[in-house]
């Protein structure tokens, strides 16, 4: 049995501070169909090395902006520290695509992964999923979907600042936080990426209203003090727990939603729940 126990964690400032090194990469851009329009993935791998277990990162920008360009340094931090295989997915933004396109080109790069990781130097036995805000949204919405279909094998998931409540019934308030991100602005991200009412209880989208996260994988969430965002992240590591899922959480002091996403202390804890989760998965 693995020797890990649910635990929530605060995290003094300035705990940790790993820095980013200077680890040559090769980086490759791949273009996949996917759900609405071709996709590019961004590949990042230390040089040389092979079975490497693979991370799928999916960046920021609350559904409607952000980029590959934008996850740079939180992709090469994995690559380099893990190591590990990063696939980094460009996936489709709403207004233009609405859900489901993200949540579909998620799925689509992980079976892409399955297939053809091996040629990059990667291991598809050993997958995690990596995301901040909605990109964190994206990779639990990946683990559901994996879970649902069944086609995939995801070992952990680490999920930083997500958006998981398109209610907003359990933001904190931005005001007494000195939150760098406001309930307007959330209200408005989810309109363009859920415009029908009804997509908002389904649980992909929200999945603090599923009552199905058992068989969800081993779950880190990592959580800014000075975030609206932290109260629900927060609540869905509580909701985890109940579940019988394997939760850690997190909570950074002094530290913006924002800087979440790049924060080193955070990465580095990511890291090494990777590791021992990918360790886990290599001794079954």
């Amino acid at each position: 049995m693995d020797a890990f126990k649910p635990s929530y964690s605060f995290v003094p400032a300035g705990n940790n501070p790993a820095e980013a090194t200077s680890t040559a990469l090769d980086v490759t851009d791949v273009q996949i169909e996917g759900h609405a329009q071709d996709i590019t993935l961004r590949l990042y791998r230390q040089a040389q090395k092979t079975a490497l277990p693979v991370l799928l990162y999916f960046h920021g920008g609350g559904f409607t902006k952000g980029s590959i360009d934008q996850a740079e340094f939180a992709a090469r931090y994995f690559a380099e520290h893990l190591p590990a295989l990063v696939v980094s997915v460009g996936y489709s933004l709403a207004p233009q695509f609405p859900f489901p396109a993200a949540p579909e080109d998620a799925h689509r790069a992980a079976l892409w992964v399955q297939a053809r990781a091996r040629a990059f130097g990667g291991n598809s036995r050993k997958v995690g999923v990596a995301g901040h805000d909605a990109g964190g949204q994206l990779a639990n919405c990946l683990a559901f979907i994996a879970r649902d279909r069944g086609d995939v094998q995801i070992a952990a998931q680490a999920l930083f600042g997500p958006m998981l409540d398109p209610s907003l019934t359990r933001l904190g308030d931005e005001k007494r936080l000195g939150s760098d991100i406001t309930a307007k602005e959330c209200a408005a991200c989810y309109r363009a990426y859920l415009p029908q009412a009804s997509q908002r209880m389904h649980p992909y989208a929200a999945p603090l209203e599923s009552s199905r996260l058992a068989g969800l994988p081993a779950t880190l969430i990592a959580t800014a003090q000075n975030d609206v965002l932290h109260v629900e992240a927060e609540k869905y590591a509580s909701s985890l727990i109940d579940a019988g899922v394997l939760t850690q959480v997190v909570r950074y002091p002094s530290v913006s939603h924002a800087a979440l996403a790049d924060h080193p202390a955070a990465l580095q804890e990511a890291v090494r729940f990777f590791q021992w989760r990918f360790d886990a998965r290599a001794h079954r």
